[in-house]
């Protein structure tokens, strides 16, 4: 760690300045000498390199490239928010970034606060996010923020199926549609849906899972979205495929929804719907299952340890992506659909699948970028979803986040 830090010292110059680079490097960039696995190499913006930790591992030593100190300020006031910033403005890079994210999330517990924010900083971001609470109207916002940036955009790098949430690999050989595919499967099979069942569908997107599950069973579908732009596409799926003649959605909250059904399925909607509102929404799940009746909740979560520190610092997902966003443990998704009376039959985690699924999403997005550019997107916009989807892509790699498909269950009545 000497040795680092003194070649840091001594890449900064001097000066009252460099004096205060130096108060942002030792809380910053110093600390990275104790990572336990891999070795980080470091490029400064005068072009000098130099190598964080002492236990290399073949195919796990990634790389930052400083291009100004930039970064480093903003990490030192902004945190974690700071150093993503950084990268969306184009202060460093990195040739393989997921595996850079994936490095620090498994050395993280050896680098102290070295992207804890400044207590400006971290004050604001914390009031940022609590504006962007999910009530009826922030829940209508937050995701428009994010799935109304266009059917075009997300037509460039999706599977045709337009599914936007982790796909089920069971094979090195299977391609992302058929992953896909599997995933819906899964679903469908786990609850063993029959003709005549009613579903409802919490989270609807664009429709693939509907289109899925009514080419096969002769059910009564209600599909709900909060983006104008998911209903406006999964409305002219409706009209194109006969399979879809039991199905129908709708522009509604979830809080607003009536009946029961034997049914319902929500993938990767409950990490929008914020901790404040975790019990209504189980509650709305228990209160809309007939007696007997069964969910299919996918759902990301986060590891417990990391739960208390990720609740109270919003972090670039929550700022940039998914505002108002919360991702539960998985105790805490257990204990919240316990406590609205529900029982939990059945779960299973695949969240390296989630990692191919982003690494496959990541491919296609640089590839189509020329033809996603002319929708009105900037370059930061691309470092900003670039960063996005490999730093999900390393969380899941370093297992910090992980994805479930849980079954829940409503007692029959006594």
């Amino acid at each position: 760690m000497k040795t680092a830090t003194a070649t840091l010292e001594n890449n900064i110059g001097s000066g009252w300045w460099a004096k205060r680079q130096q108060q942002m490097v030792a809380k910053v960039l110093a600390p990275l000498s104790n990572a336990a696995r891999g070795v980080l190499r470091l490029t400064l913006p005068n072009g000098n390199s130099i190598e964080f930790g002492d236990h290399p591992c073949e195919h796990f030593n990634p790389v930052i490239v400083l291009h100004n100190w930039k970064a480093v300020r903003k990490a030192f006031t902004g945190g974690s928010v700071g150093w993503s910033e950084a990268y969306m403005d184009g202060d460093w890079d990195s040739p393989d970034l997921a595996m850079l994210v994936e490095w620090i999330v498994i050395n993280e517990e050896h680098f102290g606060g070295m992207l804890d924010s400044g207590k400006i900083e971290g004050a604001f971001q914390k009031w940022r996010h609590q504006r962007n609470a999910n009530s009826k109207r922030g829940s209508r916002r937050n995701i428009s923020y994010h799935y109304d940036l266009g059917n075009e955009f997300y037509q460039q790098w999706l599977d045709p199926s337009m599914t936007y949430s982790a796909a089920y690999y069971s094979s090195e050989h299977q391609t992302l549609a058929e992953a896909q595919y599997a995933k819906y499967q899964r679903i469908i099979d786990l609850l063993d849906i029959k003709d005549g069942d009613t579903i409802l569908e919490i989270g609807c997107g664009w429709g693939g899972f509907a289109e899925q599950l009514c080419s096969q069973k002769k059910v009564k579908l209600h599909g709900i979205t909060l983006s104008e732009r998911q209903l406006e596409f999964a409305q002219q799926r409706l009209a194109k495929a006969e399979t879809l003649g039991d199905a129908e959605f709708s522009l509604t909250d979830y809080r607003d929804t009536v009946g029961q059904y034997d049914h319902i399925v929500s993938i990767e909607m409950l990490e929008a719907v914020g901790e404040k509102y975790w019990p209504t929404y189980f509650e709305t799940v228990q209160k809309r299952l007939k007696p007997g009746g069964r969910a299919a909740i996918q759902i990301i979560t986060i590891e417990d340890k990391r739960f208390e520190q990720y609740r109270s610092n919003p972090d670039f997902i929550q700022t940039y992506i998914f505002p108002g966003g919360m991702l539960p443990t998985p105790d805490k998704f257990k204990e919240q659909a316990v406590g609205a009376g529900l029982t939990v039959s059945d779960e299973e985690a695949f969240g390296l699948g989630y990692a191919r699924t982003l690494r496959e999403w990541g491919s296609k997005f640089h590839q189509r970028w020329e033809d996603i550019a002319p929708l009105g997107f900037d370059k930061r916009f691309q470092r900003m979803w670039h960063y996005y989807l490999t730093y999900c892509e390393g969380g899941f790699r370093g297992n910090s986040i992980d994805v479930y498909q849980f079954v829940l269950e409503k007692p029959t009545a006594q």
